[in-house]
């Protein structure tokens, strides 16, 4: 497996996240998505990594600059056909390296509270991020809960 950065403008890339973005749907009301469209995350403040086996794109993920010292882990998604292979994994431990080479002192992240999403809050947990407050620019809200990871 190989995770380097990427633009989002591959089609297999739009197609993952755009199947990331309409999932919400099943599982929290419009106004509670907080999923990033393709536009959104052509954004300069965002970092996408992409996970690929000989081209086959296994998962992707994002790293927001909220500010100089505080950055938003965002689009985690692997493909349904890889899951349970560690992608995700591999995908955090490289975006939580490149927020140390950044200097950011915390990464936080917003995901979903159903039940659906706790493979990603145990991912999450594992990897050291607890349970916190929501951080600008998120309200508290029953269909998510916020992470933080200090570094």
């Amino acid at each position: 497996m190989q995770i380097g950065i990427e633009s989002i403008d591959s089609p297999d890339v739009q197609a993952l996240l755009m199947a990331h973005l309409e999932s919400m749907h099943q599982y929290s009301p419009v106004e509670s998505i907080h999923a990033l469209t393709t536009a959104q995350l052509g954004d300069p403040s965002i970092t996408l990594w992409c996970a690929r086996e000989e081209q086959a794109l296994l998962g992707c993920g994002a790293l927001k600059m909220l500010d100089e010292f505080h950055g938003e882990i965002k689009s985690m998604r692997t493909a349904p056909e890889h899951l349970r292979k560690g992608i995700a994994q591999a995908l955090l431990e490289v975006i939580i390296q490149a927020a140390r080479e950044r200097s950011l002192v915390r990464v936080s992240l917003e995901t979903g509270s159903h039940e659906a999403f706790r493979p990603a809050r145990e991912l999450y947990m594992k990897n050291g991020f607890c349970v916190c407050g929501p951080f600008p620019p998120y309200l508290e809200d029953p269909y998510s809960v916020f992470m933080s990871l200090k570094l």
